[in-house]
């Protein structure tokens, strides 16, 4: 389940109603949806679109993306220090970043206009938006795996515009464990997305 800590504050939300009603404000979608049961630990990227074809075209209809897909990353990611590089920054899309997690864990941290950063932990169930325009930087947590799904209004839209800002470089990629103690995650090299 999603975990919001609020940097400034060092404020932790962990219950799933109190999140989205803090999200909300900044056009951020939050909502958990039950993975149990409804793929294998093997299911390939059609399997993973299939069990989820429902919550799909709900979200579609809601923000007008016209595809799905599924990223799938773990530490044997050919060139996966690179991709982790190109979303280790703030920066922002042209488009929505709408993320599904199915596996895995990571953390958003988000920049509003206000400056007050909060980051968003998210793993196996949580679904995410990031609007467009929205400074951000996403991080793996330390396990290195993430899957999940990703829904676009138009792909080309999502390429990072970095805001050059070093802003990130004083959030450190920290994810919590089971009970939320925190532990600093890192391997030699941030691991970043």
């Amino acid at each position: 389940m999603a975990c919001v800590t609020i940097s400034a504050t060092g404020r932790r939300i962990e219950d799933p109603e109190q999140i989205s009603a803090f999200l909300a404000p900044y056009g951020i979608w939050y909502e958990r949806w039950d993975v149990a049961g409804r793929i294998g630990s093997d299911a390939d990227n059609d399997a993973i679109l299939s069990a989820f074809a429902g919550e799909i075209e709900r979200l579609k209809a809601r923000g007008g993306y016209v595809t799905a897909d599924v990223i799938n990353v773990s530490p044997a990611t050919p060139g996966l220090e690179a991709m982790l590089a190109r979303f280790s920054r703030e920066h922002t899309h042209d488009d929505d970043e709408v993320r599904f997690v199915v596996r895995g864990r990571g953390i958003f941290h988000i920049h509003p206009d206000d400056d007050n950063v909060f980051a968003i932990q998210v793993e196996a169930g949580d679904l995410i938006n990031v609007p467009a325009g929205t400074r951000h930087w996403f991080d793996l947590c330390a396990e290195r795996v993430i899957h999940a799904i990703r829904l676009f209004r138009d792909p080309a839209g999502w390429s990072p515009n970095y805001t050059d800002s070093d802003l990130h470089l004083a959030h450190l990629p920290v994810c919590w464990g089971p009970a939320w103690l925190p532990a600093v995650e890192r391997s030699e090299s941030p691991v970043r997305l």
